[in-house]
């Protein structure tokens, strides 16, 4: 049975959030190919993992015996994140763009997993895992775009999750969500919708197939 670890990050609920709509589809498809499957989910505005800490980050390179109970507790949480990204057979992330870059609960979680020595180094221990992230943002910083220059989502989980992570990475990109309550872009209207249905439609076409990849 496939497992499928499934993280959101935005702010706002259910459907006021396009990345989260679009990562329901996901999975919607992804439970129709792997109804017997098991789904991670962790819901990281919901319930925030805690900003790596100097117990959590010293304990990964002191040697059990001789660590502290503090450090201890806090490893402890750390490895609960690490073997949930190990299990997973696919990973599915939501990850709007605030202020040009991730929610920083995103960014809470990754300082978590990434672990030298196992999850990052010279065999990282879930290398070759296909992720596909939902990367919406409000305005468009596609190349040629004006604020091309301030895309610092793609750039930068692209170095997580590829470079030091090892994953298998595939990004769904929704953007200009800010034109149908923003005066000014109104005329980007038409670019929005059929971003956000292609969105819909990307989720719909991955899903399945990496579900059946996996399966095979």
């Amino acid at each position: 049975m496939a497992t499928l670890l499934h993280i959101d990050s935005s702010v706002l609920p259910g459907e006021a959030s396009l990345s989260r709509s679009v990562t329901a589809a996901f999975r919607k498809t992804w439970e129709e190919q792997h109804p017997e499957g098991t789904v991670i989910y962790r819901d990281l505005a919901a319930n925030p993992v805690p900003h790596i800490t100097a117990d959590a980050w010293s304990a990964g390179y002191t040697a059990p015996s001789e660590r502290t109970p503090e450090q201890s507790a806090a490893f402890a949480a750390r490895v609960k994140l690490i073997e949930e990204l190990e299990e997973a057979d696919a990973v599915l992330i939501g990850a709007p763009m605030y202020n040009f870059s991730i929610p920083s609960t995103l960014k809470a979680w990754l300082d978590s997993v990434l672990l030298l020595g196992r999850t990052a180094g010279e065999t990282p221990s879930a290398q070759g895992t296909p992720v596909v992230v939902v990367a919406s943002r409000g305005g468009s910083y596609a190349p040629g775009t004006p604020r091309e220059g301030y895309e610092f989502v793609q750039n930068y989980l692209e170095a997580v999750l590829k470079g030091t992570l090892g994953l298998d990475l595939d990004f769904i990109v929704p953007e200009l969500t800010m034109a149908p309550r923003n005066a000014a872009m109104a005329d980007l209207i038409p670019l929005y919708e059929a971003s956000r249905k292609r969105a819909f439609e990307d989720a719909t076409i991955k899903a399945k197939e990496l579900a059946e990849s996996i399966a095979a």
